[in-house]
């Protein structure tokens, strides 16, 4: 009888040129993947600063129902509440409107803007939307915070 040693070489582990494909898929991949999702999250931003503004509105409408005008200014972030200096006597004394008016999601960097017009029957609510275009003056101004030109506007219905 013959003793036959075989012998079986194993190779373990990757060449580098299968290590750098690996590594340059995983970049390329991350990297998209990083675009995608901070447009996903402009686009959110862009949806809430929308709903904010329509809520605001529909405070201001049931304020004007009640006070037959528009406030003169509102604070951003406060509440809206009826009664106060130059509001006529007919008006909700006591009543929420809204109990923390909204602020921008990127707060301080962008802002709301809030404009009564001269016969305190209009007004104007403006943002600056990340993935839109464009101007939109808001009470004569178009600045929606620290270098940020506004360019969406709401007024009274």
């Amino acid at each position: 009888m013959t003793n036959i040693n075989y012998r079986i070489k194993i190779f373990s582990g990757y060449t580098l040129i299968e290590l750098l494909v690996v590594i340059s898929v995983i970049a390329i991949l991350l990297g998209l993947s990083l675009f995608s999702i901070d447009a996903a999250r402009k686009s959110s931003r862009d949806s809430r600063r929308r709903a904010d503004l329509e809520l605001i509105r529909s405070a201001l409408e049931l304020y004007k129902a009640d006070c037959n005008v528009y406030p003169s200014s509102i604070t951003f972030g406060g509440s809206l509440s009826g009664g106060g200096v130059g509001v006529p006597a007919t008006c909700g004394v006591g009543n929420t409107y809204m109990s923390s008016i909204p602020l921008d999601p990127k707060n301080p960097a962008r802002l709301y803007i809030y404009n009564r017009g001269l016969t305190a029957t209009t007004y104007e609510l403006c943002s600056a939307l990340e993935q839109t275009s464009g101007t939109a003056t808001c009470g004569g101004g178009g600045i929606c915070g620290t270098g940020v030109t506004c360019n969406y506007k709401v007024t009274n219905p």
